[in-house]
């Protein structure tokens, strides 16, 4: 159901492009370049004959297989590399006998199939990446405009202290930041696999650690300190983990949104368009659709991690269910992890904020979430515990009496002998009291722009 975007739940779970990306097809362009950067690393080392590559490469379309058939052969195989290999040894001896014995020459099946899911992961990360671009420049420049817009702080649900709007923007964009960094290093050096049977490269002999160090130099971008990883799946849990992390950070985004878009507070809200957001019973409904399903994304990746997390313990020099349940799974995060990302951008890129409806809940309390700053202000003429007591009383008053907090203190002699009427309307003002936030959205803005600076570096 959510690996196809063109069945009955359309783009809800998995949109076209990352559905493209993890595809059938892809991986199994994947594993054909395997066996073609095989064949080149055999020749250039010259364990292979002159040729192997070319009549080699010939064979490595995958137009020229087919899926379904090669499918139906892995259910009794027990993985699709042996098919493959059976099929694409065939196809090379067809046209050249001489040279078929050198498909898949010292190679195991988990080479062909971890370095297929390299290509695989590559493909995603970069649509990954893309759209982490878009959304952080996004939320950059929703960022600005309300650098200073008050609005109240939340606590446990409870209405805290003020902070800003532009200061909870900057620390949904911190977090992805982070993550595009992290992903994009594992793009930059994809960990390629050859490691043969039992991970020592035995039937090549001698020529083993040649061959394996040419075939990683053909990877482009490869990292070339790698070991075998065939029962060492730390990196791509790691990778798992970081998916995870950064849909996470999604759904944080998505509760928050959700939240400050209820009926009652009415800060935000999604975008409009036309059928959107509507209730099959209540015409007047806007839900929060985006949100919803980025919500339901974050809320469905922990139990991919966990998955890609219990399988990290492989037997031995092969694992014996472990890998297996790698196949699936990772995929699976791609495709949640990009459908969060896309919707996610739709809804930053027209989100609709009601800054007078930010300052109307600030003021519901009447004053009360300016009795910190206040208390703060008297202490140091009164000293903290008086001053804590005396703001304490004073709250009381207000919400027995429904009066201002600013009005009774006014009245109060002890507050009035020491702060003037002037002194304690700016007090009660909640754009003034924001801290060290104008330098935390600084330090937040100062790291998307190196990011922005170092990725136009290297397009």
């Amino acid at each position: 159901m959510t690996g196809d975007a063109s069945g009955l739940f359309g783009e809800l779970f998995v949109d076209r492009e990352m559905a493209s990306a993890m595809s059938d097809r892809v991986l199994l362009h994947g594993m054909l370049g395997f066996q073609a950067m095989l064949a080149s690393a055999l020749e250039a080392e010259a364990v292979a004959p002159e040729g192997t590559a070319e009549v080699v490469i010939r064979q490595c379309d995958p137009d020229l297989y087919d899926i379904a058939e090669l499918g139906r052969a892995a259910t009794l195989a027990g993985n699709p590399a042996i098919p493959l290999v059976k099929a694409m040894t065939a196809r090379v001896a067809a046209v050249s006998p001489d040279h078929a014995k050198w498909v898949h020459y010292g190679a195991t099946s988990q080479d062909v199939i971890d370095s297929g899911y390299v290509h695989v992961i590559g493909c995603g990360l970069k649509v990954v990446d893309h759209r982490l671009d878009r959304l952080t420049h996004a939320l950059r420049a929703l960022l600005e405009p309300h650098r200073t817009t008050p609005m109240i702080g939340r606590t446990f649900l409870q209405q805290a202290v003020p902070i800003t709007f532009g200061m909870k923007v900057a620390l949904w964009l911190a977090p992805l930041l982070e993550s595009r960094h992290v992903l994009r290093d594992i793009l930059a050096a994809p960990v390629v696999q050859l490691a043969g049977a039992a991970g020592t490269l035995a039937a090549l002999g001698d020529d083993g650690d040649r061959v394996q160090a040419r075939f990683v130099a053909l990877t482009q971008g490869a990292d070339p300190s790698q070991i075998p990883w065939h029962g060492q799946r730390h990196r791509i849990a790691r990778l798992a983990a970081e998916l995870g992390i950064l849909t996470g950070n999604l759904g944080k985004i998505a509760r928050d949104v959700g939240l400050m878009a209820q009926t009652e507070i009415g800060e935000l809200a999604e975008p409009e368009a036309p059928g959107k957001g509507g209730s099959s019973a209540m015409p007047h409904k806007r839900n929060p659709v985006l949100c919803t399903l980025i919500l339901a994304a974050a809320q469905r990746t922990p139990g991919l991690v966990a998955t890609m997390l219990a399988a990290l313990p492989h037997e031995h020099e092969r694992a014996l269910g472990g890998w297996h349940a790698e196949w699936p799974t990772l995929p699976e995060l791609f495709r949640s992890a990009g459908s969060a990302l896309a919707q996610a951008i739709t809804l930053i890129e027209g989100l609709q904020v009601f800054p007078e409806r930010m300052r109307a809940n600030i003021d519901l309390t009447h004053g009360l979430v300016m009795s910190e700053r206040v208390s703060l202000a008297l202490a140091a003429a009164l000293g903290k515990a008086e001053a804590h007591h005396l703001l304490e009383q004073a709250s009381r008053a207000s919400v027995a009496s429904g009066r201002h907090l600013r009005d009774l203190l006014a009245e109060d002699a002890t507050v009035s002998a020491r702060l003037s009427p002037a002194e304690l309307d700016a007090l009660f003002d909640p754009a003034t009291y924001r801290g060290a936030s104008d330098a935390i959205i600084d330090r937040i803005i100062a790291a998307y722009e190196t990011e922005r600076e170092f990725m136009s570096g290297h397009a």
